[in-house]
């Protein structure tokens, strides 16, 4: 097994997010990587826990690492990071509103440059 230390962008971890409500399944990283494998428990982070992932972000503070496991088809699973990544890509998607600064803000009202400097936020993963 080799371990090895990448930086990923919020921008590529989210694109192609995906929650399926019906079967359970959410994807992102381009439909790559499997957020919610079977043996992930659902999401619990509540409203503070997911205020402070989004903090760490526009603060550019180091976010805690995640990991993941590459299929033999060249596919992904979270390992650990799902409270995270899932606190980001519904950030984005506009499912979850922070107090940003004094203003209540979700990923569909960033100005340009906010929207640009969160998804440029370099993630750290093994």
């Amino acid at each position: 097994m080799k371990i090895e230390l990448h930086e990923i962008t919020v921008r590529d971890l989210t694109n192609g997010y995906i929650d399926n409500p019906e079967d359970g399944s959410v994807v992102g990283f381009g439909g790559k990587l499997n957020i919610r494998p079977p043996y992930q428990r659902e999401f619990v982070y509540n409203d503070s826990q997911r205020q402070a992932v989004i903090d760490t972000i526009t603060k550019n503070f180091p976010l805690n690492v995640m990991y993941w496991v590459e299929n033999e088809d060249g596919t992904y699973e979270l390992l650990d990071g799902q409270q995270r990544t899932m606190s980001i890509c519904e950030f984005l998607s506009g499912n979850f509103i922070v107090d940003w600064n004094g203003t209540l803000k979700s990923g569909i009202n960033l100005t340009p440059d906010e929207l640009q400097k969160f998804k440029d936020y370099q993630l750290m993963g093994y």
